[in-house]
């Protein structure tokens, strides 16, 4: 999600006094293991946040299928919440980057709500909240490799999972990441950059691969050059490879926020480089619904990955 979408809506109702902010960071419901992603002290290019982590409901003001959203801003400490299967555990894991351009995060939207579709089904569930602590007018805001600390975040995230998945009893195996808008454009970054670590090591977990199993990537943006142009970006571009893991393509055409052609840029250069990848389009449905359903058919995703990975082996095929 860029920010004339979001963020700018939730400051104008932090301003104006929503109702629901919550004092503090934010935290996962009750019940729900949270864990800080680096060691005390240790955080890579750390960067002081404008103000205190603070979380925000958009109230009546945005709503996205009949509801507000929640959005987190100033994100300095980085953590990832670990929603465990209902029922019978599949072992996969599905670890959630929600959207917001950089500069919020829109926890519930494109975060906990995604984690409630997939436990239901036999699929572990994380939300990693990455660092988002500036604006888009800080010189560190933003996609890497203009700044850093959403990839490093997305790195260090995948390699603490698996060295903990004894403990979460998840299959190391199975791991995948999903992500919408930015977030979307976090899975395309830590899906070609997971040969080489763009951190110093800090500890044990730090010897585990960062490699996805498998990447979902809805509505991104920052993946093509220019409007109207199918040309990567050359950080993306430079980068794929054929051992790149398989990935979900979803978008649709009147997305006025995040264009059409960053699906179709990334689609390329992963077919191009013989990467498995299905991508769907829809000529309706515009940008930042998550997983609420509505009329559109993009909203019924969930359904479509959940097969896709059924055939990749990760969960039972339907």
């Amino acid at each position: 999600m860029r920010v004339r979408v979001m963020a700018g809506v939730v400051l104008l109702t932090m301003c104006c006094g929503a109702q629901g902010q919550e004092k503090g960071p934010w935290k996962p419901s009750r019940g729900i293991e949270q864990v800080p992603l680096w060691p005390e002290g240790k955080v890579p290019d750390a960067r002081a946040a404008k103000g205190p982590e603070e979380v925000s409901s958009t109230g009546m003001r945005d709503l996205v299928a009949g509801k507000p959203w929640t959005a987190v801003s100033h994100v300095a400490r980085p953590t990832l919440s670990f929603y465990p299967a209902k029922g019978k555990n599949t072992g996969a894991t599905v670890m959630v980057f929600p959207g917001g351009g950089y500069e919020i995060l829109a926890i519930d939207l494109e975060g906990t709500e995604v984690c409630d579709w997939f436990t239901q089904r036999g699929v572990n569930c994380v939300v990693l909240k990455y660092r988002v602590p500036a604006p888009r007018s800080e010189p560190y805001w933003g996609a890497y490799p203009q700044s850093a600390m959403a990839l490093e975040d997305a790195q260090r995230a995948i390699r603490l999972l698996r060295a903990r998945a004894a403990h979460w009893k998840i299959d190391p195996h199975k791991l995948g990441v999903l992500g919408f808008s930015a977030g979307g454009h976090l899975v395309a970054a830590v899906s070609v950059h997971w040969k080489e670590p763009i951190y110093r090591p800090m500890d044990a977990a730090d010897k585990e691969s960062c490699r996805p199993d498998f990447g979902v990537v809805l509505y991104p943006g920052h993946l093509s050059l220019e409007r109207n142009s199918i040309a990567l970006t050359k950080d993306i571009r430079d980068r794929i490879a054929s051992d790149d893991p398989p990935t979900f393509l979803l978008q649709n055409e009147d997305d006025n926020v995040d264009r059409v052609e960053d699906s179709l840029s990334y689609y390329m250069g992963l077919k191009k480089a013989g990467v498995p990848v299905e991508m769907h389009l829809y000529a309706k449905g515009g940008h930042a619904f998550g997983l609420r359903r509505t009329k559109n058919a993009a909203t019924r995703w969930p359904e479509l990955v959940y097969v896709w990975m059924g055939s990749l082996g990760l969960v039972p095929a339907e």
